[in-house]
């Protein structure tokens, strides 16, 4: 399955790591309807981005999610290759 990394540039006004922690949990919620597994994710609360590694069968698919999960969709989704 496709492998992508999604940034979202800007944080919601106030937003912490526990509140992004929380979209999280609704990603995992809804995943399995569309194919996609979140898989992780990571959090720079100085420069307010947050970024989400995810399997999907295409870049809308995981942008569904997020956007029906809790509608913070991001601002890029980049195909991305995992390193070894």
């Amino acid at each position: 399955m496709p492998l992508f990394m999604d940034v979202h540039e800007t944080m919601p006004e106030g937003a912490t790591a526990a509140d992004v922690a929380g979209a999280h949990a609704e990603d995992l919620k809804v995943q399995e309807q569309y194919g996609v597994h979140y898989r992780s994710y990571w959090v720079d609360e100085t420069n307010g981005k947050i970024f989400c590694l995810v399997d999907a069968p295409d870049a809308e698919t995981a942008a569904r999610v997020h956007r029906e999960a809790h509608g913070l969709e991001a601002d890029h989704i980049f195909p991305v290759v995992e390193g070894v």
